[in-house]
């Protein structure tokens, strides 16, 4: 068993980097969703409501963001000052965050068609994990919820058996924007990971994620009505425990300790969940 590939997304809900090796920090890999775009009162804007972001890039470079969109010639380059806040709102956390200059709101808003504002979670954020979860302690950036999301090959495969039998298309797993993918042939065993090893550093598996509608858009453009993985999810990983309802794919983890990992690195499974996790019979 090993890494099959590693992905961080720099600017919440934009496009994917995909990299061969990645710094793991206590808030995930380094540069995971650092960064995110707001509406003018502070909530957060995900492509369920604003598809236009699949076609936004982000890269940082030597503290810089660059931002390009498909169709616009001219990118920009964002700057923050760690004085210019705001309060912002993710999944029910409410945190403060250092707001882009003007210029490059204006450019956002007129990308995407609406007023936002771009906002960085940098040293001052602090934006704690459920402790029910992750344990005490636990901060991340703005992902949805937890610092890393582990994904496998066979879960994956089993998905889209399910789909083309059903007379559908095949999608891939850029659909569910993992961070880490792990090759390994058996579907969902991950459901009985309670912890792996990866480059010397610990992963605790800690909750399972529940999925949306972003799963049906396409990764590239935003668009919604081509392959789609919900019906097959809905078929085969229905949760049955209310803590975590709906369809699942993937864990949520938590690193317990820095580093590098690379892909190909061995994956070892450190302790297990007997039980799994409980999903509705086919």
């Amino acid at each position: 068993m090993k890494v099959h590939s590693l992905h961080y997304y720099p600017l919440k809900s934009a496009r994917v980097i995909d990299v061969a090796e990645a710094d793991i920090q206590a808030w995930g890999l380094a540069g995971d969703r650092r960064y995110m775009v707001v509406d003018p009162a502070g909530m957060f804007i995900t492509q369920r409501e604003l598809q236009a972001l699949a076609q936004v890039t982000a890269a940082e470079r030597e503290g810089v963001l660059r931002l390009a969109k498909v169709g616009e010639a001219d990118p920009v380059e964002a700057t923050f000052d760690a004085a210019r806040r705001m309060p912002v709102e993710v999944w029910n956390s409410r945190v403060t965050a250092a707001v882009a200059d003007d210029a490059t709101n204006d450019t956002l808003g007129r990308w995407l068609g609406r007023p936002v504002r771009l906002v960085h979670a940098d040293a001052e954020t602090r934006r704690a994990c459920s402790a029910e979860w992750a344990g005490e302690g636990i901060e991340t950036g703005f992902a949805d919820g937890y610092p890393v999301l582990v994904t496998t090959t066979g879960s994956l495969r089993l998905l889209n058996e399910a789909t083309m039998e059903a007379g559908a298309d095949m999608f891939g797993m850029e659909r569910f924007r993992p961070n880490i993918v792990v090759d390994h042939p058996e579907p969902f065993a991950e459901d009985f990971w309670a912890a792996i090893e990866i480059g010397g550093i610990r992963f605790d598996l800690v909750k399972p994620c529940a999925r949306c509608i972003m799963t049906t858009q396409d990764q590239l453009t935003g668009e919604r009505g081509g392959p789609d993985p919900m019906p097959a999810m809905r078929k085969l990983r229905m949760s049955m425990d209310r803590r975590v309802p709906g369809v699942l794919f993937g864990w949520n983890a938590v690193p317990r300790a820095t580093g590098r990992i690379r892909r190909d690195d061995a994956v070892s499974v450190l302790a297990k969940r007997e039980r799994g996790w409980p999903i509705r019979a086919r």
